[in-house]
């Protein structure tokens, strides 16, 4: 099929798919207003790789076929290929007005799957991957199960549909139920893969399954999340009015899948060895585009301190010096993630754990504190201020002009003011904040890998040394 342009997308999306929005059935995605703004977003990934801006940055060439694909789906060979993955995904998060680009979730997973497995289930990976980026697909990642009751395993469960699971197995395929949450880009992908959500034991076979299935396979139904619904004045919510994302309930209804399309089938010896290696991609992924978003932080922060006038006043400074801090550290981390990134036998370089751990949990643990600050310098505009009709309104209009100028004019003053509302204390800012604490794992998760990847030899053999231990005899 070779590199899609975003009308053939779009068009790929009429395929009869099963999709609940606001508790109807929507029949075509791209003329639901709602669900609308998140296609024309996903179609930025395609309109890239047209882009003169952006082609020679978002198009690789396939070494075998001399094939032209998406960047993201050529496989990192060394550091400097992880340096600009990382660069093409903080481009494609700027792109989207600070959200992750459409296709880099599906390639992470594929990722995860080249470094993981074995045998069948490589081969199959291997052709996935082909594929995906040969018709230029756009993949969505269903990893994470609803879980049910917490403290109980998959085969623990009163329901054990709470836990996708194998429910029939035949010649020529498998048969799955259950459902997974919290699926970004599901409603508006072309293949839904589905990855194990935790480590599993021999108990857990049947709930231990990976595989990739069309979009509007039977029994596939996608239930849409209803966050941030209704049509935004675009003055008002100059980003989340142009950018979002859907994410779903995915629910599968004893849906068949074709065996060269299962590359996991009751392996729970696989199942957190594949969650991980799909994570160790995806964080590395995080960082990478959550960079735009600590800019226009911190660069909102100096313009709208600028525009009330107070920029030079001590405690606006420290503010500003903070986020500064954050935001470079956040980065300086990402890249030494990259440099620090290692090749394995596969020949796919990998970014370093220790260090994205490091860096995606000093983005999750500072976030809050960061928009705390970015409000401080903003001031109480931010919820008391005019709305878009109000702006819109020839007889309302001049008042506001007179009476909210500053140090810059009205329209500069309330255009920030607005920007930085819609990314801190709206719907769309809210919907921020859960996933700097939640998306990508949690906090706790990071700080287990972090513990778990660090090696204390060295400091404790300094600590030893220094204490003249070894020097000690009974």
């Amino acid at each position: 099929m070779g590199l899609r342009t975003a009308d053939e997308y779009r068009a790929s999306l009429r395929d009869g798919r099963a999709l609940w929005y606001r508790g109807k059935r929507v029949d075509d995605i791209t003329t639901e207003p709602d669900l609308r703004v998140a296609v024309d977003m996903a179609c930025i990934d395609f309109d890239m790789t047209h882009d003169d801006a952006h082609r020679a940055f978002a198009v690789a060439h396939d070494d075998a076929t001399g094939e032209e694909h998406h960047q993201i789906y050529a496989l990192p060979r060394s550091p400097d290929d992880l340096v600009r993955r990382s660069r093409l995904i903080e481009t494609g998060s700027l792109l989207c007005g600070t959200l992750i680009s459409a296709k880099d979730v599906g390639s992470d997973a594929l990722l995860g799957l080249l470094t993981t497995l074995e045998g069948v289930g490589l081969e199959r990976a291997q052709a996935l991957h082909r594929r995906c980026a040969a018709d230029d697909l756009l993949v969505a990642v269903a990893q994470t199960d609803v879980k049910g009751d917490r403290s109980k395993a998959p085969h623990q469960q009163a329901d054990p549909d709470m836990y996708l699971h194998i429910v029939d197995e035949s010649a020529d395929g498998i048969v799955v139920r259950g459902a997974k949450a919290h699926t970004t880009f599901a409603a508006n992908c072309d293949e839904v893969l589905v990855l194990p959500t935790r480590a599993m034991k021999a108990d857990d076979a049947d709930w231990a399954v990976s595989f990739s299935i069309p979009a509007n396979t039977p029994g596939l139904s996608l239930y849409i999340s209803s966050y941030s619904a209704g049509e935004h004045h675009p003055w008002d919510r100059p980003i989340s009015a142009r950018y979002k994302m859907t994410e779903t309930l995915t629910v599968f209804d004893n849906v068949f899948v074709p065996w060269d399309r299962v590359l996991v089938c009751r392996e729970p010896k696989v199942s957190g060895p594949l969650a991980q290696g799909f994570v160790q991609f995806h964080r590395f992924t995080a960082v990478s585009y959550k960079l735009p978003l600590l800019d226009a932080l911190a660069g909102a922060a100096a313009e709208i301190a600028r525009m009330n006038g107070v920029i030079d006043a001590g405690h606006i400074r420290e503010k500003l010096t903070q986020l500064v801090i954050y935001s470079e550290t956040v980065r300086s981390l990402t890249e030494s993630a990259a440099r620090r990134g290692s090749v394995d036998g596969r020949g796919i370089c990998a970014p370093d754990p220790m260090t994205t751990n490091l860096a995606k949990y000093t983005f999750a643990s500072s976030y809050h504190d960061a928009l705390r600050m970015v409000q401080e310098c903003a001031g109480g505009l931010l919820v008391t201020g005019p709305g878009g009709d109000d702006w819109d309104a020839p007889e309302v209009r001049p008042v506001l002009e007179k009476y909210f100028g500053a140090a810059a004019p009205a329209a500069e003053r309330l255009a920030m003011m607005k920007m930085i509302a819609d990314l801190t204390v709206g719907d769309f800012g809210g919907y921020q904040s859960v996933l700097a604490v939640h998306a990508e794992g949690s906090i706790e998760a990071e700080k287990m890998q972090i513990l778990r990847e660090y090696d204390g030899t060295r400091a404790t053999n300094r600590a030893r040394w220094l204490a003249r231990l070894d020097e000690h005899t009974d």
